[in-house]
């Protein structure tokens, strides 16, 4: 099982590798509210998705974000570091995402 440090700080990774994307053409226009939800440690994070960016990670659930995340600690680290197909992980319900269809499509680019 992966850390509670481990996983922000795979949050903090992802939210670099986005920063580098938004720089390219066709960045994602898309500005939600997001939380990730760590099942077995019991914890969470908070930010916002803006231009394709991850910004403003916080600890703490956001219970009115509009997209979550819902994954076990292993899982993140895994889909983070591109160790984990995140249409794979979905299909066997290893992670759940839970936001309106069309962020779901804008969110596949991103992934």
């Amino acid at each position: 099982m992966a850390s509670v440090d481990e996983c922000r700080q795979a949050l903090h990774d992802l939210a670099t590798r986005l920063d580098r994307h938004a720089e390219m053409p066709g960045k994602i226009d898309l500005d939600r509210t997001l939380a990730c939800r760590i099942t077995d440690l019991d914890t969470a994070f908070h930010g916002r998705l803006v231009g394709g960016r991850l910004v403003d990670l916080s600890d703490g659930d956001d219970p009115k974000a509009k997209i979550a995340l819902i994954t076990g600690s292993d899982d993140l680290v895994a889909l983070v570091h591109g160790r984990l197909d995140i249409t794979k992980a979905v299909a066997s319900r290893r992670v759940s995402i839970k936001a309106n269809p069309f962020d779901l499509m804008k969110l596949r680019k991103l992934l």
